[in-house]
């Protein structure tokens, strides 16, 4: 009888289930992607970038090549505050994407931090791009002239050494004082990375080009 009674539950089952996909199924109902504005209450996102004093007349001459961009492109209201001596970005109605926001928001903070618009710009196309800081206090303690010689090595003579460095892993590198910024994708910087802790810590250029041609070569038959 038990038997019975749970072939009977099962039938039932499997006949709940054909009727479930039949003809008069209802259907799941599909919400569209909500747009920026309607996230939040409709209430824009805001996003501010302090601008060091060093960059203000750099931000002034190129301010419509960071303007252009943004505001025709990305859809997004960019301005200057003067008084607060900050970059601020807002959402628009019409932004397409909630991300534009924070892309916009890295793209400005790129060129704050001393990377040409060119390269920075390409924050705003691409999605697998970072920008990654250290200083070469967190490498080694390093003071006086052999502080002088360490930022020496990185740049190596006319930027020879720096160059070489962008090139191989495409990256993007500002030396600022003793601040390393790095702009690329991330296995690339950590590459870039390791070449520059190799040089604060005293190894010859020589060295890190052998070693940089290794890992150039392996990651192009990586990818």
């Amino acid at each position: 009888m038990e038997a019975t009674s749970v072939a009977a539950g099962g039938s039932s089952a499997e006949m709940a289930v054909d009727n479930a996909a039949g003809p008069g199924a209802v259907e799941k109902p599909r919400f569209d992607a909500l747009m920026p504005s309607e996230m939040s209450g409709g209430r824009p996102q805001f996003r501010k970038v302090p601008v060091p004093p060093h960059r203000f007349s750099p931000l002034k001459r190129c301010w419509m090549e960071i303007y252009t961009p943004v505001y025709e492109h990305m859809k997004v209201d960019i301005r200057m505050n003067i008084k607060a001596r900050r970059v601020e970005l807002k959402t628009r109605k019409d932004t397409p994407d909630v991300s534009n926001l924070q892309k916009c928001a890295d793209f400005v903070h790129a060129f704050m931090l001393g990377f040409d618009i060119a390269d920075a710009v390409a924050l705003l196309r691409l999605d697998d791009l970072y920008v990654d800081s250290f200083e070469i206090k967190d490498v080694k303690t390093l003071r006086g002239e052999h502080l002088s010689r360490a930022i020496g090595r990185l740049s190596g003579k006319g930027g020879k050494t720096k160059y070489a460095i962008e090139n191989s892993t495409r990256t993007r590198i500002v030396i600022a004082d003793t601040k390393i910024h790095i702009l690329g994708s991330f296995v690339n910087i950590k590459v870039a990375r390791d070449s520059l802790c190799s040089l604060i810590l005293g190894s010859p250029a020589g060295k890190v080009y052998s070693k940089l041609r290794a890992v150039s070569a392996r990651l192009a038959e990586r990818y």
